[in-house]
């Protein structure tokens, strides 16, 4: 991202140990999550910004990447992750009522993205080994193969993109 050429950061791949799930009661969870908020892979998911949002935010996630379309449980840990941080992000930073969420799959890749009404960038910061927040977009850079932001004219999308095999 701009300004940060020459900031050394470690380049080796983050595990995503805390995203993993107990299958059955989180796939109920997921299900239920999906039945009551609808699929995002149909339409943007209106969810309220609140922090509690983002166990759903994740939930849909897991049940789209998982059972949907079937991804391996390493793409789904990171998908997962991945999505908190940007609904963090979303929360924390927008004063918004409600954020959307909205998923997308093509030829080799998955797209997933968190539109809000703020039109303030998001920033990815050089992040310190002791550092105890912050490292939300940081993750992101680390374990997407692309991200970005889309400025609309009411807010922006923030998004990021994943290689996937093709079934």
């Amino acid at each position: 991202m701009a300004g940060l050429e020459g900031v050394g950061q470690p380049r080796q791949r983050v595990s995503a140990t805390a995203a993993r799930w107990v299958p059955a009661a989180d796939d109920e969870q997921a299900l239920k999550a999906v039945e009551l908020y609808g699929n995002p892979t149909d339409a943007e998911v209106r969810l309220p910004s609140r922090p509690e949002s983002a166990a759903t935010a994740r939930r849909l996630t897991q049940c789209v990447v998982l059972r949907q379309w079937a991804l391996p449980a390493q793409t789904g840990e990171y998908a997962v992750l991945l999505v908190s941080e940007l609904v963090g992000n979303a929360v924390r930073h927008t004063g918004a009522r409600v954020f959307g969420l909205r998923m997308l799959r093509r030829r080799g890749w998955i797209r997933i993205e968190v539109r809000d009404p703020s039109r303030g960038l998001p920033c990815l910061m050089p992040v310190g080994e002791m550092d105890t927040s912050g490292r939300g977009l940081f993750l992101v850079d680390k374990l997407a193969d692309r991200w970005g932001v889309d400025l609309l004219p009411r807010g922006k999308t923030t998004w990021f993109e994943m290689r996937v095999a093709d079934r």
